[in-house]
């Protein structure tokens, strides 16, 4: 039998629908299961990720959230055939690295994208640099990001970036509300590719950087890269996988 664990959202919604799981199935704790099974949204999968990523455990997401475009519908009737064919995909996240005006050098890693933004009234101006090239003296903008093809329809899409396929091996960097360039929309990087950016005029234009759901505040400088090394597995449905969920992002209207 398949050991499984159960990690519910805090909304009353999700306790709900967890109850109607839990009086069918044993919870084992997280590093005793075959599989994870998130209960909530999008952001609650990604913290189970990131939370449980020692135990090396797929995670299959149920959908009680708002978007669930990384979630499964509610399967209680066919959980346990729906876990058996299921989709298996591994994601690789962006590791950021980055530096604040009180010295403090903090590292996280971010599935979705990792997100300089504004802290004031005052724009942001950013210098952007490519595997140790100066590729943008100055972007003066509300904020600028990289995202993964996992993230690319999220953050990334609102702020107009490009949405990418699994398995393109690419890299969505997109400036948020540029006001110079201002014709600048961004670029399309390699994977393997190395983006640092230095925050300039930081005492006067102060900026926080966030991987996912965590924030740092007053960053000076910011690396990103992706982290090949460290996988993240992801279950779906066989009939709404996550490159089919992509694909038919972008031809909504």
């Amino acid at each position: 039998m398949v050991k499984l664990s159960f990690q519910v959202s805090d909304s009353s919604f999700c306790q709900e629908v967890a109850q109607q799981y839990l009086s069918r199935f044993v919870s084992v704790p997280p590093n005793e299961a075959d599989i994870i099974i998130a209960i909530g949204g999008d952001g609650f999968l990604l913290r189970t990720l990131h939370k449980h990523h020692q135990y090396n455990k797929p995670v299959y997401g149920i959908h009680c959230g708002s978007i669930g475009f990384l979630m499964n519908s509610p399967t209680l009737d066919t959980l346990l055939e729906r876990l058996e064919h299921a989709t298996l995909t591994t994601l690789y996240p962006l590791k950021m690295d980055c530096l604040t005006q009180e010295g403090t050098l903090i590292t996280d890693f971010a599935l979705n994208e990792v997100s300089l933004i504004r802290q004031s009234s005052q724009a942001a101006k950013i210098q952007i640099e490519i595997d140790g090239i100066i590729r943008l003296d100055s972007l003066i903008c509300d904020g600028v990001l990289v995202a993964t093809p996992a993230g690319s329809t999220a953050y990334n899409l609102s702020a107009h970036g490009p949405i990418l396929p699994i398995g393109t091996n690419l890299l969505a960097l997109t400036p948020i509300s540029p006001f110079r360039p201002r014709r600048w929309r961004g670029a399309l990087l390699p994977d393997t590719a190395q983006v640092k950016f230095r925050v300039l005029e930081a005492d006067k234009r102060p900026v926080n950087t966030s991987a996912d759901d965590s924030l740092v505040m007053n960053v000076l400088e910011v690396s990103v890269r992706q982290d090949k090394s460290r996988g993240y597995k992801l279950l779906f449905d066989p009939d709404h996988n996550l490159e089919e969920r992509i694909l038919k992002e972008q031809f909504l209207t």
